[in-house]
């Protein structure tokens, strides 16, 4: 017996709002990282 539930738009609109949520949070690390592995390259503190 499998129930199948209906998530309906407002749970659609909460997954879109999470995934967008962790993109953005991810290409900010990514771009922190960058930023720090540039500065230890160039020999700065």
């Amino acid at each position: 017996m499998e129930n199948e539930e209906f998530m309906g738009p407002a749970g659609s609109l909460t997954v879109l709002i999470l995934c967008i949520s962790v993109a953005i949070l991810l290409r900010s690390f990514y771009k922190r990282f960058n930023k720090m592995k540039d500065r230890d390259s160039s020999g700065e503190i």
